[in-house]
């Protein structure tokens, strides 16, 4: 058993720093796309080439008025405790920030080790410094998420060129366990809302980027690629992939719920111990009739 143990441990090590091997498939700090696919076993749907799961357009639609409380609840009640994060700073605040994780890792940086993964970086012809790297990859819809540790005086992870090119790479956001710099000029990019832990004019230094679409963590967090990042004023929810359309049907029927119950107190037909107990059945058949007229297709299961 203990041998078993150990040889799990080694190999999530080994994954996460593919960085140290140069292999012929494997790029540097990347999972390969069997290797995200063999880490995302309940996602049953479509995939990028990369292997992130690609969650439908139209279930993102549908997340954009999910509150953390919502989200929250589906996925304790699916057994998902650890994937909501707050004590953000927000710049251009807005609608809520919805999108597919594209996570990048850094560490403090070991010139040993940086060496290594500078190199790496030339063979595979990557251009610029370690923190554009990841932008080269973005695709519409995706929200890049980067762990920089906590990071703040020198450690911003973009200043307003590099937060161009996101926005211009992904029309989405930034999350960054770390800074930013030119607040000044990242607030001229209508529509790009940035979530970190603070903002300095320091450049970024003495960091390495050790990992591009691998697992990562920010405070009591684990994050995947091709999970759904969802912002509010509370704080970042991670939705696991598998989830997102459960997520989105649940907190549906739950503010229909809340809808038609507020509605039947103001009206007086029922009271509050009611509205709040279990439903008749004629209470569920009026709610029902209710979600037709609405044109709604939802329909709460009779008791």
């Amino acid at each position: 058993m203990r041998t078993s143990i150990l040889r799990s441990i080694c190999f999530t090590a080994a994954t996460v720093f593919t960085f140290l091997t140069v292999s012929g498939h494997g790029q540097l700090g990347l999972f390969s796309p069997e290797q995200r696919i063999a880490f995302t076993p309940d996602w049953h749907g479509d995939r990028f080439p990369d292997g992130r799961p690609q969650v439908p357009d139209a279930v993102l639609q549908r997340l954009h008025s999910v509150t953390a409380d919502e989200a929250w609840d589906v996925l304790q009640e699916a057994g998902f405790h650890n994937q909501f994060e707050g004590g953000w700073k927000v710049l251009n605040p807005g609608e809520r920030l919805v999108g597919r994780v594209v996570t990048a890792v850094f560490m403090p940086r070991r010139p040993d080790i940086d060496s290594v993964i500078s190199a790496n970086g030339k063979k595979e012809h990557r251009i610029g410094e370690e923190n554009s790297w990841v932008i080269d990859i973005l695709q519409a819809g995706d929200v890049l998420v980067v762990d920089l540790f906590g990071k703040v005086r020198y450690g911003t992870f973009a200043g307003d060129n590099l937060s161009t090119a996101i926005f211009t790479r992904s029309h989405n956001g930034l999350i960054v366990n770390g800074a930013v710099r030119d607040v000044t000029g990242i607030q001229q990019i209508p529509g790009f809302q940035v979530y970190v832990r603070g903002v300095d004019p320091s450049a970024l230094e003495n960091v390495m980027l050790t990992g591009i679409n691998v697992p990562i963590r920010i405070g009591d967090t684990t994050i995947m690629p091709g999970d759904i990042a969802l912002g509010d004023p509370e704080g970042i929810t991670f939705i696991p992939p598998q989830l997102a359309q459960k997520v989105a049907d649940d907190t549906e029927m739950d503010r229909l719920v809340d809808e038609w119950g507020h509605m039947m107190l103001r009206q007086g037909k029922y009271t509050p111990g009611q509205i709040d107990a279990k439903w008749t059945r004629e209470m569920v058949e009026q709610f029902n009739q209710w979600l037709a007229k609405k044109g709604s297709t939802r329909r709460m299961p009779e008791n």
